[in-house]
């Protein structure tokens, strides 16, 4: 595919594009237990009974692994022993869910921190496990948001419920420079050695996340130049068929499928292969499946036919397990409300596991919020 020196021009970084194009909306946003939220939704209900101990803990300013550092610490146990689902924010209050043996019961009676509290326990057949998680659920409270730009944040959750939004990685991916990606390129090129195998695995992991951001920002492009221009006018963008093109431009959902995209069943299951592209469309459109990016690396499923002459451009040699993401999603239970007098906008939502927040900050503030 090639494009015909035309570009739609953007207020982010060319790595996150997102569909809409309105004027940045400015607000404050900031990590804080007051302000950010993040409660874990376990994959499936615990069963009551078992060997395990289930734990529903709420924390603040603690990673989770400090977390579990100090329940280790206080039970005599190793980390690998306590079972999570997930990892959460550090400048957050969040509430998840972790799991150790019942014989440690007792022992946990006295346990006690400032920043850790308890608020249920029940038992469960198995050990939690990484994974184990169907999402999140968020409250994000946006500060110095003025009436004007309330407005707009209504109608953009609005557009966000019926539409949904792209599923990027989010800064918080990419280190505390925002550049840990390219630490990675320079030991794939052989340029830099790392040893230690956790930070090698992590850096590879960061990588094949900016590589997706940028073939997913790519369709993007595509997309937004499809819902701007007609038919005719992409026959001078595009050198495809002339029936590729109005089938394309016919599909009802914002981000176009291609002929040969790798989709999965929504929210969850099996990878299959876009061939029939209207029908595959209309069930784009209802949710049932939605199109994936290609995580670069082994065993990682291509894309073939006009989809491939898109991500091959994105597709590197990486030393790691590959794999396929979700390359849109849609964010439920979306509720917004605007409490005028402190020009405070509360922000309510639940996202898929793996999902970011701030990314969904970034697409209704249409610039970069991160954090400096």
């Amino acid at each position: 595919m090639t494009y015909g020196g035309f570009r739609y021009t953007s207020f982010m970084k060319p790595d996150r594009l997102y569909p809409l194009s309105h004027a940045p909306i400015h607000f404050h946003f900031r990590h804080s237990p007051a302000d950010f939220v993040v409660t874990e939704i376990p994959l499936y209900d615990f069963s009551g009974e078992g060997e395990h101990l289930v734990l529903k803990v709420r924390k603040k300013g603690l990673t989770t692994w400090q977390m579990l550092e100090l329940f280790s610490s206080h039970l005599g146990i190793r980390v690998r022993d306590i079972g999570y689902a997930g990892l959460k924010d550090k400048e957050a209050m969040t509430v998840q869910y972790i799991s150790i043996h019942k014989s440690y019961e007792e022992a946990l009676k006295s346990f006690s921190h400032p920043a850790i509290k308890i608020l249920e326990t029940t038992r469960h057949d198995n050990k939690l496990r990484i994974g184990h998680l169907k999402g999140n659920r968020f409250f994000i409270r946006l500060k110095k948001v003025s009436p004007t730009d309330a407005t707009k944040i209504d109608s953009l959750l609005k557009w966000i419920a019926e539409n949904g939004s792209p599923n990027y990685f989010g800064w918080q991916r990419f280190g505390r420079e925002g550049d840990n990606f390219e630490t990675a390129r320079a030991v794939i090129e052989g340029k830099k050695k790392i040893r230690n195998r956790k930070t090698r695995d992590f850096l590879m992991s960061a990588y094949q996340s900016h590589l997706f951001n940028l073939w997913l920002s790519k369709r993007i492009e595509l997309s937004r130049l499809f819902d701007g221009l007609k038919p005719a006018e992409l026959k001078e963008v595009f050198v495809w068929n002339d029936d590729i093109i109005k089938a394309v431009h016919k599909e009802p959902h914002f981000f176009k499928l291609l002929p040969g995209d790798v989709a999965q069943h929504y929210p969850h299951g099996k990878l299959f292969t876009v061939s029939e592209l209207h029908e595959e469309a209309l069930r784009f459109k209802a949710r049932d499946m939605s199109p994936t990016g290609i995580l670069p690396g082994e065993k990682a499923k291509q894309a073939t036919g006009l989809a491939w002459e898109m991500e091959k451009e994105f597709v590197e040699e990486v030393p790691a397990k590959g794999g396929r993401r979700y390359a849109w999603i849609w964010p439920e239970k979306l509720e917004g409300n605007y409490k005028k007098e402190e020009w405070h906008y509360e922000l309510h939502v639940t996202l898929p596991k793996g999902s970011y927040a701030t990314v969904l900050l970034e697409m209704i503030a249409n610039r970069p919020i991160r954090e400096v």
